[in-house]
């Protein structure tokens, strides 16, 4: 019995259903159970995540669940998976990634509209401090209300006219079978997505040959180049959900190409650069990437939200 753990959120659920679904293709001999689990960011939610913390939030429970071997691996969307994991878990596989951009959901009198033609004063909600600051920067004429709770809940606030749009993940949407409310897919240049955004990360014990010989027949190799380039960037600022950081990958004949980009809280500063490099240096193009951005004015940034984030001495 191979065991798998899952947060009982409906996307997680899909998304864990798939990988065991897949796992029992490749291995028909074995079992594969899905034990679900609730994490503290799945609890907490009238809070703005940027203020209950990292995102360890949606990890945590599911990472103690393995070393205390209750479960042989987990399931989570890439982007909720930080960059540093416990001494003793590791990520294991990348899976194949779909599409990572940002999607626009609209209320019914906003059909008409698209991002750029929205009114003044119209109100888009949005949980991500990373979709927030590139909206705010190219958008500042609209207003923005944090949203919180799953994806149905934050479809019946938007159609109950609590807001007049709402930003989402396209892969969530489509996961969920909910692809026909994409009223318009948010192009790079507008909002760069979340490092991670649209791949799954199965983690598991570090030295565990057997799960990792079973989780090995899901791994995409240019899904996991492109998100291992991202996570540098991303581990090299030292970034979490309490900093705009946002990334964009894309593979050509080997060469890897990393855009990225960092924002102050308020969109008014957002600096953004580009690397290329072979497949092989994915891990170094981030770091490379991070270090273009700093020399920029990125440093800066992350120096102020990493200070107004710490406790009071008071």
């Amino acid at each position: 019995m191979i065991r798998i753990g899952s947060r009982k959120s409906q996307l997680a659920l899909v998304q864990t259903h798939w990988v065991q679904g897949e796992l029992q293709k490749h291995f028909p001999e074995y079992e594969f159970e899905v034990c679900t689990m609730s994490t503290q960011g799945d609890n907490i939610l009238d809070v703005a995540l940027a203020k209950i913390g990292d995102k360890g939030l949606f990890t945590k429970e599911l990472e103690v669940s393995m070393l205390r071997k209750e479960t042989d691996l987990a399931v989570h969307s890439l982007k909720d998976l930080p960059t540093n994991l416990p001494e003793g878990l590791c990520l294991g596989v990348v899976t194949e990634r779909v599409d990572p951009a940002d999607a626009l959901v609209v209320h019914e009198n906003f059909k008409a509209y698209q991002l750029d033609t929205l009114p003044e004063g119209a109100v888009i909600g949005t949980s991500s401090l990373r979709r927030l600051a590139q909206l705010r920067y190219n958008y500042p004429h609209l207003e923005f209300k944090d949203i919180r709770g799953n994806l149905n809940t934050r479809l019946q606030k938007l159609d109950e006219g609590e807001y007049d749009g709402i930003i989402l993940a396209v892969a969530g949407l489509q996961r969920l079978g909910f692809g026909d409310r994409i009223h318009q897919v948010i192009p790079a240049n507008i909002s760069l997505h979340a490092v991670g955004q649209g791949a799954l990360g199965i983690e598991c014990r570090e030295g565990d040959e057997e799960i990792m010989a079973f989780i090995k027949a899901l791994e995409h190799e240019p899904s996991a180049h492109r998100c291992t380039a991202e996570r540098s960037f991303l581990h090299e600022l030292e970034g979490g959900c309490q900093v705009p950081i946002g990334v964009n990958t894309s593979l050509k004949e080997g060469q890897l190409t990393l855009v990225g980009m960092v924002a102050s809280l308020d969109g008014k500063r957002l600096i953004k650069d580009t690397v290329s490099g072979p497949i092989a240096s994915a891990t170094q193009l981030g770091i490379d990437l991070a270090q273009k951005v700093r020399e920029q004015g990125a440093q800066e940034i992350l120096e102020e939200i990493f200070a107004a984030a710490r406790p009071s001495d008071l």
